[in-house]
């Protein structure tokens, strides 16, 4: 039987990005792939609501062992927006969006908490 509550947002997604990371009972503070996980998931939905031509959007966080944990190893982001829009243009807000959710990702354990 499957537990897709288990899953950050509560889907199995066939053809479409996802993480096989349970969240449920990890370390809410310290465990990068629980706060990875769920801070990816709200760059791209703010990725969507903030910038009028992202259509659709996902997030990757990959983390090193010793880095802080607001500053991930890698950080992937794609995009798709409207045709006519320019990627190179839209670079600095996709960038904003991320940084302001990456500095408060220290707080997000507070969430979890409450």
């Amino acid at each position: 039987m499957r537990n897709e509550r288990n899953r950050a947002n509560g889907l199995i997604t066939p053809n479409r990005p996802m993480t096989m990371e349970a969240v449920a009972g990890k370390n809410p503070v310290t465990h990068v792939g629980k706060l990875y996980n769920v801070a990816a998931m709200r760059i791209a939905a703010a990725l969507i609501k903030e910038i009028e031509d992202v259509q659709e959007a996902y997030c990757y966080l990959v983390s090193q062992i010793g880095r802080p944990i607001q500053e991930p190893r890698v950080i992937n982001v794609q995009v798709r927006t409207e045709e006519k829009s320019s990627l190179s243009k839209l670079a600095p807000a996709i960038e904003e969006v991320v940084r302001a959710d990456l500095a408060n990702i220290g707080n997000l354990w507070w969430e979890f908490v409450e």
